[in-house]
């Protein structure tokens, strides 16, 4: 039965439940909704995007990206966690400036961090005690403090800054791919075809975000929704039918969706298996701790996936911030700690780098409901013993020096610690780092980190085909460069990579070329279709679209 009803209501719940969220004003319940609506239709795509749930813990795999394929040629075992802080942290109450609190205290008279409640990190700066456990790891070298991280013209939209974030974009750029999903595209142009055996990236918890779109909006993982589906998929190998659905458009779609979950699959059982191998010596707290928990037994059973993001929501504190922050930074610290607690446990300890990433700060001043609205520069954390040494980076703010909103102005661009991380941490050549990021990028030696081996090695892979393609309606025209001659297969498959059309063009000699394609004269039901394409060693994969017939 070809029935919408279920997945529109769905949807809808889905977006009055973010409705009734919101409550500061007109401009910020718009911005929500907007952020609301994008994550929704990004987890409603599907298209190769999900999560599994391990452990009651949901998790994402993201599949294999030139990122993720030069951490796999750099020759080291290093491993980086990525920790969000989503909602925009305010930076000011976790790094205090105590040589400036009279500044400070008069900006904030009810929800500023007590005196008494600040430990002392530098002559100039402290941490609220709400951080107190991270005492020990600042006390042994393996904890960092970036002030005033941010970018050129900062924008306070949660949607907008989490897309800059994610893309590693200007602020007046609309980019709407992130920067592993571009390297994914490029550097691993049949990837739909011949996907990577394990996930060299795993997300754990919340929504995926813009960092691993494509330019298409493909979003590469898998998607299960329990335990009990993780043992069928690592017994059978396909969690859903992708044959038995309604002959009908809806039946097509779902069809496809199906099978673009099951081609991900292949992660499940090595994930489960990495799991099944360890165990934690730590007893977690719940939330945080149960996305670290799971992590430390993943990287201690052997799973050789190097890129971590977990998620930490609830910094949208525009009201009663006394009552959510402390809190939150309490969960993150006791998270933290327990994390590299456990990994010590097993000598795993000194190979992972933490770091702590948030779409903005809050403002200077509080505001008249307890709270901070979205404001622009903030601090980074960075945790792990590779940094060599405890320290400030940067001279932090300066509550008397602020924008032209009232904002503190931002010193370090998050896009040069990011290129620092990758070529100091992750050893990837300066060459690499630059190409992810889509422009140099200063690189910050204060960190301390430094890479342990200086092979860039760079195995004979598909490379990328210069390409474009023109679409009327049904009709398509892949247009294609051919540097030098070559003999061409093409190739129109359905989502479980049957064929269905012979587009093969021989011996082709070297410059442009066409292909031309009318999925209307095939009579194709209505759906999606991949048109593959390999000349030599260039190849791509492209999905293309026909309307119901």
């Amino acid at each position: 039965m070809c029935n919408h009803h279920d997945h529109n209501n769905n949807k809808n719940n889905h977006q009055l439940r973010h409705g009734a969220a919101l409550e500061h004003g007109a401009a910020h319940q718009k911005d929500h909704r907007q952020w609301s609506r994008r994550s929704f239709l990004r987890d409603l795509g599907l298209i190769g995007s999900g999560s599994m749930l391990l452990a009651n813990t949901p998790i994402t795999a993201l599949g294999a990206s030139p990122f993720s394929q030069a951490l796999s040629n750099a020759n080291t075992d290093r491993i980086l966690v990525l920790i969000r802080l989503k909602g925009g942290n305010d930076g000011l109450n976790m790094i205090i400036p105590i040589s400036q609190y009279g500044l400070y205290q008069s900006a904030r008279p009810t929800i500023r961090i007590q005196e008494d409640r600040v430990i002392q990190l530098d002559d100039r700066f402290g941490m609220t005690d709400s951080l107190r456990p991270l005492q020990s790891m600042w006390d042994q070298g393996a904890m960092k403090v970036v002030h005033s991280v941010g970018y050129p013209d900062q924008n306070l939209s949660h949607f907008r800054s989490s897309d800059i974030w994610a893309s590693a974009s200007d602020s007046d750029v609309e980019e709407n791919s992130g920067w592993l999903g571009r390297w994914l595209e490029t550097e691993f142009p049949d990837f739909l075809i011949n996907p990577p055996v394990d996930p060299p990236a795993i997300q754990i918890g919340g929504s995926g975000n813009l960092a691993f779109l494509n330019n298409e909006a493909t979003n590469m993982g898998v998607v299960v929704n329990n335990i009990d589906q993780l043992a069928r998929i690592a017994q059978d190998g396909v969690l859903y039918d992708p044959i038995n659905v309604p002959e009908c458009y809806y039946g097509e779609q779902l069809g496809y969706v199906r099978s673009v979950v099951n081609s991900t699959f292949t992660y499940a059982q090595v994930i489960n298996e990495a799991y099944e191998r360890a165990r934690n010596t730590v007893e977690y707290n719940r939330g945080l701790g149960d996305q670290f928990a799971l992590i430390a037994r993943l990287i201690k059973g052997g799973l050789s996936t190097r890129l971590y993001m977990i998620t930490l929501g609830g910094f949208d504190t525009h009201a009663g911030q006394n009552n959510i922050h402390p809190r939150l930074m309490s969960e993150l610290a006791q998270g933290v700690t327990d994390f590299y607690q456990d990994l010590a446990s097993d000598g795993a300890d000194s190979n992972v780098l933490c770091m702590s990433i948030s779409e903005f700060g809050r403002r200077i001043e509080q505001n008249a409901s307890g709270g901070t609205d979205h404001g622009a520069a903030s601090p980074m954390l960075l945790f792990g013993a590779g940094l060599n040494g405890n320290g400030t980076i940067g001279r932090g703010p300066d509550l008397a020096d602020r924008d032209l909103t009232g904002n503190l102005p931002y010193e370090t661009d998050f896009r040069s610690i990011y290129s620092s991380v990758l070529e100091n941490w992750l050893c990837l050549s300066p060459t690499s780092v630059d190409q992810i990021m889509g422009n140099p990028f200063d690189r910050i030696p204060e960190l301390g980190i430094a890479c342990q081996t200086t092979s860039y090695s760079n195995p004979s892979r598909s490379v990328p085909l210069e390409h474009t393609i023109l679409r009327n309606g049904n009709q398509y025209t892949l247009r294609y460069y051919l540097p030098v001659g070559s003999r061409v297969r093409a190739e129109l498959l359905d989502m479980r990579g049957r064929q269905l059309k012979d587009l093969s063009q021989g011996w082709t000699t070297p410059g442009w070329h066409d292909i031309r394609l009318d999925l209307g004269q095939l009579r194709l039901p209505g759906g999606v279709y991949l048109l593959r394409m390999q000349a030599g060693r260039r190849a791509l994969v492209k999905k293309v679209v026909t309307s119901s017939l």
